[in-house]
């Protein structure tokens, strides 16, 4: 499961954001990190907010060819 945390900067915190979904993705778009989950865009943050995205799931390794 994909889990992203934003981190807002300091005067901003109240704003922080965990976010987690099996089918979410992260995009950069015309200024914008865009999230989507298997409906379509379900969060946005625009790069003027200056904000730490950060995924914090455990990813499981590829698996290796012998």
């Amino acid at each position: 499961m994909a889990v992203y945390v934003i981190v807002h900067p300091r005067d901003q915190h109240k704003d922080d954001v965990r976010l987690e979904d099996p089918a979410l993705t992260l995009s950069f778009e015309s200024g914008w990190a865009v999230f989507r989950d298997e409906e379509g865009v379900c969060f946005a943050v625009p790069s003027g907010q200056e904000a730490h995205i950060e995924r914090v799931d455990v990813q499981e390794p590829a698996p290796h060819e012998e």
